[in-house]
């Protein structure tokens, strides 16, 4: 009940947004009519059309998108002709009669001129049409709803908070809608102007409708905001407090080792006594699967007498790619001997849906084994799994045997692998442990823990940021360097738009400051929305970082970010004091998401 008062309120609150403007056109052109036939039909299909293309956008995939953007430009053309047929009363007149019922009653009375009885269909198409169009400004309230119905699918709850949200957009726009038909009626009663306002109208809607074509309702006037909006429903949502899935840092070392001793595979390890090792249910179906990548579409029946290691991860996830050399030594050095290893790849960030972007990794990262691209979450949720990276391990009858989450313990991984192989009848399965050496951001973690965690630039979970002035949320701000970081603050310098993820960089010039405490720091990145490369810069304490650059710079700290995916920027032989860490990127339209550690 709460998330639905919450929900709502983010509704009530757009029609402070200039995103609200393309669609008022619509809504006041019905001003002279009365609001219970006309008025209130078009605000309900509005919110039910704009719930229920959210609630499947959220949840479908890119089929959605394609088709609600040919609704979309079906709605475009019927508003356009709408308006015409206000600014031209004649041309309505001479129209078909299919195009009268599609036009000219939404905005003419009956051409005999008796009256009628008002049918709530025109309006209430009328209003579907504007739903297809309406693309509010994306504020945290909106956003934590698309991002629970992406993470939780489809449901009556997901549809209900969007709905909730369209209904307090709907209710502002029925009070602005109230007060006009009134200044209508006025202005019609004492001014004797009513065909030039009907007039103004068709010209407004035409307006509107140009505008939306040419994309200004999601572009220059989100930008446009103040915002004032998305600091009221950033205040909402941090009273709800709600959590998002998150990557698992490395575990511990256990506490019965010495002081500054770590496990590593390399060591020598008498044999293990057999694990005893439960039941935890069946190994759910793979069909939820977007695309297979190196296998064709995998079952629960065909892997039946196969042991299966399920492993979550996403590319752009540090913990996920510093178990990767594991992962891969598994599958080559058991495959013979009846082992199966299935990632599982389930997005974090928007870019991580994109399939070419998945293939990519796929390739560069050397990974052979198949894949499944769970860009809907629906394996992910089959599961019932909660974080990056995840291992699930399935015997020889299909059952969820143990699972693991985060990095290290790969000895015992290992070793229920054996396990599970050797109960299933294998008599060659190999023996020893594996100890494979990771390079740059495949690395293994520091033996001493990140004192600095993982940081998002994005305002929907972003935190101790130090920049003067604070986040201005979805729309281009200049931001200055504070005069000192304390250990783990950041700051924007430069003019960058923050959004929802991730923070874009306007124009050239712009910087990135983070004091941190670990050995290795990697940045999220992306190139500019064309895809053109963005030269950097990085500084450790204002010098290039020589000998403690990363894989992805050079000695004197210049890189390029060529591709959206986690780069690693320093990458020092000890994790000592904190330093200060400085990028500046000297093209515009660079992408930053996230800071990770290790």
């Amino acid at each position: 009940m709460l998330l639905l008062l919450v929900a709502y309120l983010g509704g009530v609150l757009t029609i402070l947004s200039p995103c609200i403007l393309p669609v008022l056109p619509f809504v006041f052109a019905r001003a002279d009519r009365p609001f219970r036939s006309h008025g209130f039909p078009l605000l309900l299909g509005m919110a039910l059309a704009f719930a229920a293309i959210a609630t499947l956008a959220a949840v479908g995939g890119g089929w959605v998108v394609a088709l609600n953007e040919y609704g979309r430009h079906a709605a475009i053309a019927l508003l356009a002709v709408f308006g015409v047929t206000l600014l031209f009363p004649s041309l309505a007149d001479r129209l078909s009669r299919p195009l009268v019922a599609l036009g000219m009653r939404l905005s003419e009375r009956q051409s005999d001129g008796a009256a009628a009885r008002p049918s709530v269909f025109a309006p209430l198409l009328l209003g579907v049409g504007t739903g297809l169009l309406w693309a509010p400004c994306a504020g945290p309230i909106l956003g934590l709803i698309l991002t629970g119905a992406a993470l939780n699918g489809a449901s009556v709850g997901t549809s209900l908070l969007l709905l909730a949200y369209a209904a307090g957009a709907c209710t502002s726009l029925a009070a602005a809608l109230l007060f006009g038909g009134r200044m209508f009626s006025l202005m019609k009663g004492s001014l004797r102007t009513g065909e030039w306002v009907r007039r103004a109208a068709g010209a407004a809607v035409l307006v509107g409708v140009g505008a939306i074509a040419l994309g200004l309702d999601t572009g220059l006037l989100s930008q446009l905001s103040a915002g004032t909006t998305s600091a009221l429903e950033q205040a909402l949502v941090d009273k709800i407090g709600a959590p998002k899935p998150s990557p698992l840092p490395a575990d511990p070392a256990p506490a019965s080792l010495a002081p500054g001793l770590v496990p590593t595979s390399a060591q020598a390890e008498p044999k293990s006594p057999a694990l005893s090792l439960g039941v935890e249910g069946e190994l759910p179906k793979l069909s939820g699967a977007t695309e297979w990548i190196n296998s064709p579409p995998l079952t629960p029946q065909g892997l039946r007498g196969k042991v299966v290691l399920v492993d979550f991860w996403t590319y752009s996830c540090i913990n996920c790619l510093r178990t990767l050399p594991y992962v891969r030594a598994w599958a080559e050095k058991y495959k013979d001997a009846g082992l199966v290893v299935v990632g599982v790849h389930t997005p974090e960030f928007a870019f991580e849906k994109l399939s070419s972007n998945v293939h990519r990794a796929t390739k560069d990262l050397g990974i052979g084994f198949p894949v499944a691209v769970d860009s809907n979450y629906a394996i992910w949720r089959a599961f019932n799994n909660q974080s990056w990276p995840a291992f699930y391990f399935i015997d020889a009858q299909g059952r969820i045997r143990h699972h693991q989450f985060g990095e290290n313990r790969y000895d015992k991984a290992e070793q229920v692998i054996q396990q599970l192989l050797a109960e299933g009848g294998r008599a060659d399965v190999p023996g020893q442990l594996v100890s494979p050496q990771g390079e740059g951001t495949q690395a293994a973690a520091d033996a001493l823990p990140a004192l600095s965690g993982e940081t998002y630039l994005g305002y929907e979970r972003a935190h101790n940021f130090a920049s003067p002035g604070g986040l201005a949320s979805d729309h281009a701000h200049k931001y200055q360097g504070p005069g000192s970081l304390r250990t783990n603050q950041w700051a924007l310098a430069g003019e960058w738009t923050v959004e929802g993820e991730r923070a874009v960089l306007a124009r050239a010039g712009g910087r990135v400051a983070y004091r941190f405490q670990a050995r290795d720091l990697h940045l999220v990145l992306g190139p500019s929305a064309d895809g053109k490369p963005v030269r950097f810069r990085v500084t450790v304490d204002g010098k290039p970082p020589l000998s403690d650059h990363g894989a992805d710079t050079d000695a004197q700290g210049n890189g390029t970010v060529d591709a959206q995916r986690l780069y690693q920027l320093v990458r020092q032989s000890a994790n000592g004091q904190d330093r200060l860490f400085e990028i500046e990127f000297l093209d515009a339209g660079a992408q930053a998401y996230a800071f990770t550690f290790g």
